[in-house]
């Protein structure tokens, strides 16, 4: 049964969320670069960048700009397929060996010579060092050994079936280790090097990164730019008047209520595609708050109308889901893609068994500029839960101070994000209901899914591992200790004037963005 909130409650709300919008002011000139007739590329994808420590972030916003800076092993092409990239070939020698040999001739932006040397100290630092944030995705690698120059071994500590996405995506881009060890991190962090297509010439926090082509560079080299220019704009109203008055060429997360202008502009254009990035809510289930009763967090299920919220927000541009591992994804469980529960007289009832016949009230955490209608969905779920008899105070911030509240744990009830799973397979994306993983995020515990996770963490039989992926989502799906609430595509503005495709990594690689 469908509640009163999705007809006329919802068109309500969401008019006065788009008039909200568009009381933005938009500022081009706080920025200190317009887009002169030079050959300039000029980008916002919203956020700033949080760091060049490729070991110590999470968020594509920022893999999106050193990617341009430093290579992987191995890379996905738009496709999402798995090529060669500085390694030029490998094999398997054994469940834990996998033995790769590097391209010849590469270096890195100061001139030294890219060897198995710099391949160690990299992957050996993420792996043993585990105050970074990417540890995690690494700690599986136990030693990398040197052949000679050029080849080389990664050994695991146990197999892992996952390596391949490890060291094709985030945090394993090779770093100089004779530059960084003869100046330091706090050098390397100001004047960054890599081996990538770009090279680094002034990061200026909070507003832009400054990055030129690399001559010298072992792939597709970028000729058709001579600067490339990242520009920190977490308001949506501003990106998209900049990218009108034709000083951005590139923007993130245009809002639905800006399509048509901006199709219907001299100078620009839509482009969307699919993402692998999912909205979701995830809930403290430890003992002392309300969402720690499996009833109460079914009861926020039921609330919020996915649909609803897609289809008013977005414009149609997701889907909904009761998983966050999509369909294309190692481990689908796909019988749960394309479905949601709303049902406000169910939430209400579900809220009733739990003691809450009158009502509560939660505090949601939420980021706002850093995905496309954050704060919208934000509010409009908040809206929705009202309606069923839980009053949410909304906490929104912006990205940084968000990831802070986040990693240190000081949310309340819970926290809105929306995730991507960079390694298209549900053990990356299921990593989250673990008891380990958990504990420094909601608290939640199950034996069986703990069993199924590490099964198939370290389970050479991909059939295997989609059965145990696929059991871990009906499990999680019943005792919802995370609400999935709908993948969600992409929606960029681009200049008339150049060619670009959106990649389901969503990673902005300079060399494929070419001149019309």
């Amino acid at each position: 049964m469908r509640g009163k909130f999705s007809t006329l409650s919802i068109c309500a709300l969401v008019s006065i969320l788009l008039l909200a919008g568009c009381t933005t002011t938009t500022k081009s000139a706080t920025t200190e670069v317009s887009k002169a007739e030079d050959k300039t590329l000029i980008i916002s994808l919203g956020p700033d960048l949080m760091t060049w420590d490729i070991h110590n972030h999470t968020t594509t916003t920022t893999e999106a700009i050193h990617v341009n800076v430093f290579d992987y092993l191995l890379m996905r092409d738009k496709a999402g397929e798995i090529q060669p990239h500085l390694a030029k070939e490998w094999k398997r020698i054994d469940d834990m060996t996998v033995e790769f040999k590097l391209n010849e001739g590469i270096k890195f932006h100061n001139g030294e010579d890219l060897t198995a040397e710099d391949v160690k100290f990299t992957l050996e630092r993420v792996a043993k060092d585990d105050t970074l944030r990417s540890h995690g995705d690494y700690d599986t690698i136990k030693e990398v050994k040197i052949l000679d120059d050029l080849t080389f071994q990664i050994i695991t500590t146990e197999p892992d079936p996952m390596l391949l996405s490890r060291i094709s995506r985030q945090a394993s881009g090779i770093l100089p280790k004779d530059y960084i060890e003869e100046n330091g991190w706090d050098h390397f962090e100001n004047n960054p090097v890599g081996s990538g297509p770009l090279k680094f010439v002034e990061w200026k926090r909070d507003n832009q990164v400054v990055l030129e082509p690399n001559p010298d560079y072992f792939g597709k080299k970028v000729t058709n730019v001579d600067q490339v220019i990242f520009r920190a704009i977490p308001e949506d109203s501003t990106r998209v008047a900049e990218l009108l008055s034709g000083n951005i060429d590139i923007v993130a997360n245009v809002p639905p209520s800006d399509w048509e202008r901006v199709k219907g502009s001299d100078n620009s254009q839509i482009v969307n595609g699919p993402s692998n990035r999912n909205y979701m809510i995830f809930l403290r289930t430890q003992e002392g708050w309300p969402t720690s009763d499996v009833k109460v967090r079914e009861a926020m299920d039921y609330a919020i109308d996915d649909q609803a919220i897609v289809d008013n927000l977005l414009n149609g541009g997701g889907t909904p889901s009761l998983s966050r591992v999509n369909p294309g994804d190692i481990g689908a469980q796909e019988e749960l893609y394309g479905k949601y529960n709303y049902d406000v007289t169910k939430a209400k009832q579900l809220l009733a068994e739990a003691g809450y016949e009158d009502g509560l009230t939660i505090e949601l955490s939420g980021p706002t500029g850093r995905y496309i209608q954050d704060r919208e969905v934000m509010q409009l779920i908040a809206g929705m839960l009202e309606e069923a008899g839980i009053k949410t105070d909304m906490n929104l911030m912006k990205w940084e101070p968000f990831v802070e509240l986040r990693e240190q744990q000081k949310f309340k009830d819970g926290y809105l994000i929306a995730l991507g799973s960079s390694f298209f397979d549900a053990g990356q994306s299921l990593n989250y209901y673990g008891t380990d993983r958990a504990s420094s995020i909601n608290g939640y515990s199950n034996p069986e899914v703990d069993q199924l996770l590490n099964d198939a963490e370290t389970s050479m039989d991909e059939s295997a591992r989609i059965e145990m992926y696929q059991r871990v989502q009906d499990i999680a799906n019943d005792e919802k200790p995370i609400l999935p609430l709908f993948q969600i595509d992409q929606y960029f503005g681009v200049s008339k004037s150049i060619e670009y495709e959106t990649r389901m990594d969503e990673l902005i690689y300079i060399p494929d963005i070419t001149n019309k």
